[in-house]
C-alpha cells in the first residue's frame, strides 16, 4: 500500500520573533522544514511527499537532492485544516495512506516515522504520543483551582498516519477547528492507535525551542 506524506510548512513564526514563515527559519544551517523533509525521504515506506506552504520560497530552499520523492509543492490555506486539504488534493491517487507531519518538529526520527506508518497501515489510523510528564493545574487569575490527575493523559505528536479515505471524509465533515487531524478522524468514530512517541520530537514554537532544536541538530 502506497503511503504519501504531507509536510505542513505554512505556519507563521510570530512567537519565534521572526517575520518569515516558521518553516523557513534557519536552524543549524538549513531551513527548518528541510530537516523533516530529509527524514521523510530516508523512510522507505514513504512513497512521495507533498510540501504545503509558500511555494516559491519552499522551492527556493530546495536543492536537486530533494527532487526524488517530492510529488508537489502547493500553497497552504488560512487554517491548518485548509493546508491539509490542499495537500490531500495534490497527493497522487496511488497513495491510499497519508502521513501528516508538522515541519515545526524538525527532530523527528526515521525510526519513529516508520513505526507510526506501520501502525497506521495495520490499524487505519495511528498517532505518536508520549505520556504527559508534568502535573496539570487548573487556575483562575493566577490562583490554583484544581490539580488534574495526569494518569492516562498523553501529548500527541506528528507524523499522524491515516487511511486516505478516512482523512478525506474527516475533513469533508469537519465541524469547526481541530488541533490535529486525529481529532477529526476520532469524530467520525474511527479508533486511532497510539504509537509510542519520542520526547525529542518536540514542536518548535518559541525562540528557546529553536535554540534547543539547533543544539540537538548540531550534535548529529
Amino acid at each position: 500500500m502506497s503511503v504519501g506524506a504531507l509536510l505542513l510548512c505554512a505556519g507563521r513564526g510570530a512567537r519565534l520573533g521572526r517575520a518569515q514563515e516558521k518553516a523557513l527559519v534557519p536552524a543549524a544551517g538549513k531551513a527548518l522544514f528541510v530537516w523533516s523533509l530529509e527524514t521523510l525521504e530516508r523512510v522507505p515506506a514513504v512513497d512521495c511527499i507533498v510540501l504545503v506552504g509558500p511555494v516559491s520560497k519552499l522551492k527556493g530552499a530546495l536543492s536537486a537532492d530533494h527532487e526524488g520523492k517530492i510529488a508537489a509543492v502547493v500553497d497552504g490555506g488560512r487554517e491548518r485544516q485548509d493546508s491539509v486539504a490542499a495537500g490531500l488534493r495534490a497527493l497522487p491517487e496511488r497513495c491510499r495512506h497519508v502521513a501528516v507531519h508538522d515541519s515545526a518538529r524538525p527532530l523527528v526520527s526515521a525510526e519513529l516515522v516508520a513505526r507510526v506508518i506501520a501502525d497506521g497501515l495495520e490499524h487505519g489510523a495511528a498517532v505518536p504520543a508520549v505520556p504527559l510528564p508534568d502535573t496539570l493545574k487548573r487556575a483562575t487569575l493566577h490562583t490554583v483551582d484544581a490539580t488534574i490527575p495526569r494518569a492516562g493523559l498523553w501529548c500527541a505528536q506528528t507524523p499522524q498516519v491515516f487511511r486516505r479515505d478516512w482523512l478525506e471524509d474527516a475533513h469533508a465533515q469537519a465541524q469547526g477547528k481541530a488541533t490535529d487531524d486525529a481529532a477529526l478522524v476520532e469524530a467520525l468514530g474511527h479508533a486511532v492507535h497510539l504509537t509510542e512517541g519520542d520526547a525529542v520530537n518536540f514542536k518548535v514554537t518559541t525562540a528557546r525551542d529553536l535554540e534547543l532544536a539547533e543544539a540537538w541538530l548540531r550534535r548529529g
